[in-house]
């Protein structure tokens, strides 16, 4: 079964250097990319290799914040 096809947002083409033109679907086990301001066009097999995803700001485990990371603030009255 394929996914729809998708814009990649920021993806620059490898070919013409386009911002914002790169499609991705996938079909039967393979991964496409192309390019819908030039002829652009590739296809990768999609490996499930073990392999974890990179770790990145968004997908981290966030971890709660330890007391000794607060510090007390004064407010100080401007008028005295």
């Amino acid at each position: 079964m394929a996914t729809p096809k998708r814009f990649i947002a920021g993806a620059i083409c490898p070919r013409c250097a386009e911002m914002d033109r790169i499609r991705a679907w996938e079909q039967n086990g393979v991964r496409y990319r192309d390019c819908v301001s030039c002829d652009f066009f590739e296809q990768l097999p999609i490996e499930d290799d073990g392999q974890a995803e990179l770790e990145t700001r968004v997908n981290r485990e966030h971890e709660a914040p330890q007391a000794d990371d607060f510090q007390t603030v004064k407010i100080l009255d401007p008028k005295g």
